[in-house]
């Protein structure tokens, strides 16, 4: 039966339009459409970015970027709701604490048989292990982050200290702690370290747990994700929340009140990241010193992950998704934001090219790190629970809390969690 001619026009332009909506293949273009979200963070990220998708979509024909910018704030919120209603983007960047939850819901396609070998093997460990839940690769990062200590070369002269070369040759606790009171001798007020308690939330897990873990203990029992029990509030975690105790009680840590703790030469030892470089370089100049956090017992440890960058399961054309994260990490991309951003490049290739990052560079250190002492923050979709209840205790403790009672509370509240999620079970078909 042959239908009308008007009507099979109308037919025609409707499927068409049906297929624009959804971003798929349109007959006239014969183009892909994919829709990607990206958090606005800084607005040197966000310019570069809205670069490399026109640059993208300039040099070739198959596959056009539809770039929704969504700011950082508000980013989670806005994918959660999306997430809900089944509305998610084809791509999309997400903050390393939130990806397992939403690749634990099927929310993500798994990336192993997308993304080709040599890219994975360029990329940092780091990188690998923070995209990794449950054996699957669910996300891409384009750079890294990095924790360490930054120092004032003068005031360490002044008491003799010795200088850390290497993660390998970091100080002791035992030495850390006797520096911390030989500075505090000759300081005018006593308070000589930095813990950058003028950021908040989840810095406190990114920031100190490397040192728990450093001490042998850590947040979760990663054997398997189903306790904190023995393992947070263990002897080694108790231990190690001791020591910062104890600097919180000896008043050698600025309370900032401000950010120019270590700009204004207050004290000798920021503990804090790669992106105060910039700030702290201007300020103190040939005196600064970039150094690897005290080793509490097992080896000197750091922080790790940030945004990366994951294919929904409402993609309908995730080979496409991934040519564009290809593209991302090529080198002269991964340079271009990490130049932005001043984070730390995702690639072993990338770094040779950075100035800051590569062998001689004044930050290789963060860079080093990331190969062989990161650790990555639980893989699991109580994260968001675990960080909460360990921000909650490193605050009661730095005013005053008994350390057991404080830990054994939040271990209860992660437990909890764990158990009224039935322990986090491959529920989505999404765990492999």
């Amino acid at each position: 039966m042959k239908l009308p001619i008007l009507l099979l026009i109308t037919v025609v332009s409707g499927v068409l339009l049906l297929g624009c909506e959804r971003g798929e293949e349109t007959v006239e273009s014969g183009r892909v459409n994919l829709e990607v979200w990206f958090h606005t963070g800084q607005p040197t990220e966000k310019e570069v970015f809205e670069d490399q998708v026109s640059r993208f979509n300039r040099r070739q024909d198959k596959i056009t970027v539809n770039l929704t910018l969504i700011p950082e704030g508000d980013y989670n919120t806005q994918v959660q709701a999306a997430a809900t209603d089944r509305k998610m983007p084809d791509l999309l960047d997400l903050d390393g604490p939130y990806l397992y939850n939403y690749a634990w819901k099927g929310h993500l396609v798994p990336l192993d048989e997308l993304v080709p070998s040599h890219i994975v093997a360029d990329l940092l460990p780091s990188i690998v292990a923070q995209g990794t839940y449950r054996n699957r690769l669910y996300s891409l990062g384009t750079y890294d982050s990095g924790l360490g200590l930054y120092g004032n070369r003068a005031k360490l002269r002044e008491v003799g200290a010795r200088i850390p070369a290497s993660p390998g040759e970091a100080w002791t606790i035992t030495e850390f702690n006797k520096l911390l009171a030989d500075l505090s001798r000759v300081d005018d007020d006593g308070m000589v370290l930095d813990l950058r308690l003028d950021y908040r939330g989840e810095w406190y897990t990114y920031a100190f747990s490397p040192a728990i873990q450093s001490g042998g203990g850590d947040l979760i029992d990663r054997s398997d994700y189903r306790s904190a029990a023995g393992v947070l509030n263990g002897p080694e975690a108790r231990t190690v929340m001791g020591y910062f105790r104890d600097w919180f009680r000896n008043k050698c840590v600025d309370p900032n009140t401000d950010t120019a703790a270590f700009t204004n030469k207050r004290v000798a030892l920021s503990w804090c990241g790669h992106w105060e470089y910039p700030r702290y370089k201007k300020a103190l100049g040939d005196d600064l010193l970039v150094l690897p956090l005290p080793d509490f017992g097992h080896g000197a440890k750091t922080g790790m992950g940030s945004w990366s960058w994951a294919i929904t399961s409402s993609c309908r054309h995730p080979e496409a998704a991934m040519e564009f994260i290809k593209f991302l990490l090529e080198p002269d991309e991964v340079i271009g934001m990490a130049n932005a951003n001043g984070a730390v490049p995702a690639t072993r290739t990338a770094i040779k090219l950075s100035t800051l990052y590569k062998e001689d560079g004044p930050l290789h250190l963060f860079a080093r790190q990331l190969v062989d002492k990161a650790v990555p923050r639980p893989r699991t979709p109580a994260y968001p629970v675990i960080t909460s209840a360990f921000q909650q205790a490193f605050q009661d403790i730095r005013y005053g809390a008994d350390i057991g009672a404080t830990l054994d509370r939040a271990v209860k509240v992660i437990d909890r969690d764990i158990r009224d999620n039935h322990g986090y079970p491959d529920i989505a078909g999404a765990g492999g």
